[in-house]
């Protein structure tokens, strides 16, 4: 699927509903914490297609593979640095062929999340080593059928910089996500609108918020990139709601009925790809679809919005869980 058939899909449908998490779903398929859920690919495959089916039959239009730390830098974290291209290939085939059983027809997204690792003076990652690295994931997941790559959850312009240097190279289509957390920046200090003035310049295809707080935070990410990302169609995949420690586990208190609201409102800001993160199940994305089906668009409403979502950051417990990079929740980050 090339660029000019996914923009044939956004002009049809005006909105792109995503899949939801990765690693919050696989938990409650036994995956157990710290274990990589890539490894899932090759050793439990039906599962994976099985999470796939799931968003598929909730309403989503595109699917993440199981493929966020699927970097060979990751996965050296478990001895499985050289099973790059053997993984990622298997994640772009899982979620091909749960498309293409279900017999709803949708995009395939190769999900590339950060290396884990900080560039030079603060650490040993060096710009050519980054490159490479993510151009063995991009080659393997394009191989496998991604009709995209989506690189997400980023922190830093430099090693974004980098990944869509190396996912540009496969010839696909190129999506950007960055999260930000507490103040509105990135781990890195990237504010939100210079992130969207950086990935525009960079020449991706679409670009936007992932992960973070929870949706009234997403949103107010997404709003400071809607002037600097200028004619690049925008995404949002916010967590749902708050994550927090109850009984020894995390637990996040958003309602399929709150990220439904979180759907239209970011419809309303004009985002083009639209799901969730941490959290968010099957249940929620059918939310999401039903919402943005039977409810017209809307002129936006900055107030109506802090009505239904909070006022970003005000409701955030002082002893609140930091939300698991991909790698706990979904395994990878979702």
């Amino acid at each position: 699927m090339n660029n000019s058939i996914i923009k044939d899909q956004i002009a049809e449908k005006g909105v792109i509903l995503a899949d939801g998490a990765t690693g919050t779903n696989l938990f409650r398929r036994g995956l157990e914490t710290g274990y990589p859920p890539e490894l899932w690919n090759v050793e439990r495959p039906d599962d994976i297609i099985a999470l796939h089916t799931g968003f598929l039959e909730a309403g989503s239009d595109l699917l993440l593979t199981n493929s966020f730390g699927g970097n060979a830098l990751r996965l050296k974290l478990h001895n499985a640095q050289d099973r790059v291209a053997e993984l990622n290939h298997a994640a772009a085939r899982l979620a091909r062929t749960a498309i293409e059983t279900h017999g709803r027809g949708g995009i395939v997204a190769g999900s590339m999340g950060p290396t884990g690792e900080l560039f030079e003076p603060m650490g040993a990652l060096t710009d050519q080593i980054c490159h490479d690295v993510f151009v063995a994931q991009a080659n393997a997941l394009a191989e496998g059928g991604a009709d995209m790559l989506w690189i997400e959850t980023m922190s830093s312009t430099e090693e974004v910089a980098a990944a869509v240097r190396a996912a540009r190279s496969t010839g696909l289509p190129v999506a950007v996500t960055m999260t930000f957390d507490t103040a509105a920046r990135s781990m890195m200090g990237v504010l939100p609108a210079d992130f969207a003035k950086f990935g525009a310049d960079q020449g991706v295809d679409f670009l936007g918020a992932n992960c973070g707080i929870g949706p009234a935070e997403l949103l107010h990410s997404i709003s400071g990139m809607r002037d600097a990302a200028g004619s690049v169609p925008l995404i949002a995949k916010g967590n749902c709601g708050i994550p927090s420690y109850v009984d020894g586990a995390i637990h996040y208190h958003g309602t399929p009925e709150l990220m439904a609201e979180y759907a239209l409102f970011a419809r309303d800001m004009g985002v083009t790809f639209i799901g969730g993160c941490c959290g968010t199940s099957p249940e929620h994305v059918a939310a999401m679809a039903a919402a943005l089906k039977s409810t017209p668009p809307r002129p936006f409403d900055a107030e109506a919005m802090e009505a239904a979502l909070g006022t970003p950051w005000a409701n955030i417990p002082t002893q609140e869980a930091t939300p698991p990079r991909r790698r706990n929740r979904r395994g990878r980050s979702s």
